[in-house]
């Protein structure tokens, strides 16, 4: 009896190759369309990196944080500090976004660590307004009113230029057209990174945690050592997203950059509708979140009653999100990571 393990379906075959063939197209997309729509798209990817980080956190390793943007905000103060303080071109100085914020990242964790629940949430939040205060004393980046990136230091970016010439747009638009694609590359790298995790034995000892830390600690895995190899890396991965955001925005203040709103608020509601547990899902609920944004951005206040209230209905609808939903159906996995049994042949022999 001869049987082998495998994670493929026909499904998850023919994603693939449709995912291929989007790539090639979201890397060829500056050279048809316009700046309004390379911006959308930025946008779109940013916030689907974020989704996917706290989805990694909460949804793999039951670790519900309401304070990333503090990685965020330290992420892009780090990258205007860089440039501003010492020289660097922004574009290497997105890597000091990611180090900060997971520098920062250490001593939440030690202190975090020690909370369950609700509690571990609230501290989060807690930290990152500690964060935020702290910034806003830091006098040599604008302290509460903010600053902007140099000049010079955004006309001369890497790269800029050769876009410039090759495309044969303005620099602003060569801006752009740089940050989408970085931002391309870490949303592919990010879903890469994070379906390669979870199709590892790591994978496996991050649901046990998520579903009983204490019966996942009885079979030898180490809770402990798992939840700071999760909480570091969406920390790194959510600092470099929050610089490169604000390396495009080229303006950063303590109110937006430590925005609770827009980098937790949304974030959650994302990976909830879309469904959170699955890498499907944030990509799923970014595209709803930026559709909604859209339609509904220029009504005020009616716009975010609407997010909450279209949330509440998906949570009693479908608690694992329109994702989940759609997947518990049709046993659609365009990722899948469970393992199957496949092939084998049962030979009887007479004796």
């Amino acid at each position: 009896m001869a049987y082998t393990v495998t994670t493929q379906t026909p499904a998850s075959r023919i994603a693939a190759i449709l995912g291929v063939v989007l790539i090639a197209v979201l890397i060829a997309l500056p050279f048809f369309a316009g700046r309004s729509a390379i911006q959308d798209m930025f946008f779109i990817l940013t916030m689907l990196v974020l989704a996917q980080f706290w989805n990694l956190l909460a949804g793999y390793s039951g670790l519900v944080s309401i304070g990333q943007q503090a990685l965020v905000g330290m992420g892009a103060y780090a990258l205007f500090g860089a440039v501003i303080l010492w020289g660097v071109d922004p574009v290497p100085a997105i890597l000091f976004a990611g180090i900060a914020a997971l520098v920062i990242a250490v001593p939440t964790a030690f202190f975090a660590f020690r909370l369950n629940g609700a509690y571990f949430a609230i501290g989060t939040w807690v930290i990152a307004e500690v964060v935020r205060l702290l910034v806003a004393q830091w006098k040599t980046l604008g302290g509460g009113t903010g600053t902007s990136l140099p000049r010079d230091a955004t006309r001369d970016m890497w790269f800029v230029d050769l876009i410039k010439e090759t495309l044969d747009v303005r620099s602003a638009a060569a801006r752009d057209i740089l940050a989408y694609w970085l931002a391309l590359v870490l949303a592919l790298a990010t879903i890469g990174c994070i379906y390669w995790l979870l199709r590892t034995r790591r994978g496996l000892a991050l649901a046990a945690v998520r579903d009983n830390t204490q019966a996942a600690e009885s079979v030898g895995v180490d809770a402990g050592r798992m939840k700071w190899i999760v909480f570091l890396s969406s920390a790194f991965g959510t600092g470099l997203a929050g610089g490169l955001i604000y390396m495009q925005k080229a303006r950063i203040s303590p109110d937006a950059a430590f925005s609770v709103t827009d980098w937790t608020a949304y974030v959650i509601f994302i990976v909830v509708i879309g469904g959170i547990g699955t890498i499907e899902g944030p990509i799923l609920g970014v595209l709803v979140f930026f559709a909604l944004q859209s339609l509904l951005a220029d009504f005020g206040s009616w716009y975010l009653m609407t997010l909450g209230v279209l949330a509440i209905a998906i949570m009693l609808v479908a608690p694992r999100g329109l994702w989940g939903l759609v997947s518990e159906r049709t046993g659609l996995h365009l990722f899948p990571i469970r393992r199957r049994l496949s092939g084998g042949s049962l030979k009887l022999e007479e004796k």
